[in-house]
């Protein structure tokens, strides 16, 4: 079994004094694999990876990376320990050219070290390439969405929080997503990802970990829940039992 790199150890978060989505999760990630988060709408999925990346303050509880504590920690700061998030949507500088959004996403870089690191990127991803000098807006959903990870990857993170990285593409491109986020994971990033085309996702994820309320209903290795006749359920809503339960019915 991987070793955990992310650990969430009874975490307590929300959006206010009065809102809480995360309700005492404990959950992980291993290292060099992908880690599938489902549930139904208002499970705590994004809430997760936005606690991670310091969005939100835990109330209660610890976040580990490698082992070591990084509640409250800022978003540079998790940047600079190798921690990498992807939002939801579109999240570039439309206005600017594609090689200024690239600089824009290594501008903690010596430029030196930034002209390297944005010709990896270039390398592995050649459509980008040819729209180096294109305004952002004017590129595909696809191409943003390829420009978002490629700026993300510009750190070398040793772990990327994606979510939902699907949205708004076509069914080719979403699998040449999910084809990059394995190579990635292959090569020895560690991948957080939120999904909703829960089906595909399972696919090329390693492990699945079901929310419900806030907390952990479900860990399975994703192939396993890829065959589940309950899985429609598990994702849309309604009772997941709990990890204990479904490992004494196996």
């Amino acid at each position: 079994m991987a070793e955990s790199i992310i650990e969430f150890d009874r975490v307590v978060a929300g959006y206010s004094p009065s809102v809480t989505i995360l309700n005492e999760l404990t959950l992980d990630a291993r290292k060099a694999e992908i880690t599938l988060l489902i549930g139904p709408n208002g499970a705590g999925k994004s809430t997760v990876l936005k606690t991670l990346f310091g969005m939100l303050i835990p109330r209660t509880g610890e976040i580990r990376f490698e082992g070591k504590r990084v509640n409250g920690k800022s978003q540079r700061e998790l940047l600079a320990e190798g921690i990498a998030f992807v939002p939801q949507g579109r999240n570039l500088f439309g206005s600017l050219s594609v090689r200024h959004n690239l600089e824009l996403g290594g501008i903690t870089l010596p430029r030196r070290e930034l002209a390297a690191r944005i010709e990896e990127v270039l390398a592995r991803f050649p459509r980008i390439r040819e729209r180096i000098d294109n305004q952002a807006s004017t590129m595909s959903g696809g191409e943003q969405k390829q420009l978002e990870v490629g700026r993300a990857l510009l750190l070398r993170p040793r772990v990327l929080l994606i979510d939902e990285p699907s949205i708004g593409l076509s069914p080719k491109l979403v699998q040449d997503v999910f084809v990059l986020l394995r190579a990635l994971t292959d090569a020895g990033t560690t991948v957080l990802m939120v999904e909703q085309n829960v089906r595909t996702a399972l696919k090329y994820a390693n492990r699945a970990l079901v929310l419900e309320m806030g907390r952990l209903a479900l860990d399975r290795p994703a192939s396993e829940l890829l065959g589940d006749p309950n899985l429609n359920r598990l994702f849309l809503g309604g009772h997941a039992p709990s990890a204990k339960a479904a490992a004494a019915n196996a």
